[in-house]
């Protein structure tokens, strides 16, 4: 069985805003490294059309952007993409798949048909599967930033503590910290 990652930007204060990150050549590279590691990317809806509205134009040179950005966006446009949606069967964006169906079921299964693990990176989405408890690994990284607002990291709460065990932490040169945790047991 692979791992289930959940990767997010987050700041000081737990914000998960993806405007309130740092998005810089080195930011970018730590997060094309994840997806390099990972078999697939799995998303809600939601999260699914903020990035399918800008990263595909990225790719296609649409959109000016830096190298390492533009890394990124045409390794993510080959990436198997898998959608969580109750609202939406179809997803246009390239490689992408609707996962239907029981939420456990469908994500287990994912999990097992994915040798090289899949990278999680919707936030309403995490808190929903670590309920389930089928987040094996967090990798976040924490952004040298104070939000004030939200929306925060499982801000609907879980029923009881997750306790983790730090596996690394590495500080980037703009201030932002590699956090990586797994579960303990």
């Amino acid at each position: 069985m692979s791992l289930l990652t959940f990767s997010i930007n987050l700041t000081l204060d737990g914000c998960v805003d993806h405007q309130e990150g740092i998005a810089d050549d080195e930011t970018h590279a730590f997060f094309t490294r994840l997806m390099d590691e990972a078999g697939a990317m799995l998303w809600g809806r939601v999260t699914y059309e903020m990035m399918e509205s800008y990263w595909p134009a990225v790719a296609r040179g649409d959109v000016e952007a830096p190298p390492a950005i533009r890394e990124w966006a045409v390794k993510l446009e080959t990436k198997p993409k898998y959608v969580v949606s109750s609202t939406h069967t179809t997803f246009p964006w390239t490689n992408s798949h609707h996962l239907a169906g029981d939420l456990r079921t469908g994500v287990q299964k994912l999990k097992d048909a994915t040798p090289d693990g899949i990278l999680l990176g919707s936030g309403k989405l995490a808190t929903e599967l670590d309920r389930l408890d089928l987040i094996d690994e967090y990798k976040f990284l924490v952004h040298p930033r104070i939000a004030g607002h939200g929306p925060t990291l499982y801000e609907t709460g879980l029923p009881a503590t997750r306790r983790l065990e730090l596996v690394s932490a590495n500080p980037l040169r703009c201030g932002a910290v590699a956090m990586h945790y797994r579960r303990a047991l």
